[in-house]
């Protein structure tokens, strides 16, 4: 029986990303930037030993559900969050409009 190691999902606001973690160790990360008005979302970055498993996609649906539940806008720069958006219409509301 393979058991699979759960995975955390969080806010770290001293580095300004989210992070997933597995063991404690972080798999990977959603930068962003606190631009006021905005929030800039420019990288999401999955260790390669973990690609292929959904978790960047955990991981943006987290971020974007932390965002709108703060009542923030985004600018979606990263090309998988933008994708991620693009394909699950129900996050497009969070898109700041273009100036």
């Amino acid at each position: 029986m393979i058991v699979e190691r759960r995975t955390q999902l969080s806010q770290n606001t001293e580095r300004s990303r989210y992070e997933i973690t597995r063991a404690d160790q972080v798999i990977g990360v959603l930068d962003y930037r606190d631009e006021g008005a905005i929030v800039v979302l420019p990288h999401t970055y999955i260790d390669p030993s973990a690609r292929g498993r959904g978790l960047a996609a955990k991981l943006v649906r987290f971020a974007l559900d932390d965002l709108r539940a703060k009542q923030r806008s985004i600018d979606p720069q990263c090309w998988f969050v933008a994708q991620f958006i693009a394909t699950h219409a129900d996050y497009q509301d969070l898109v700041a409009p273009a100036s």
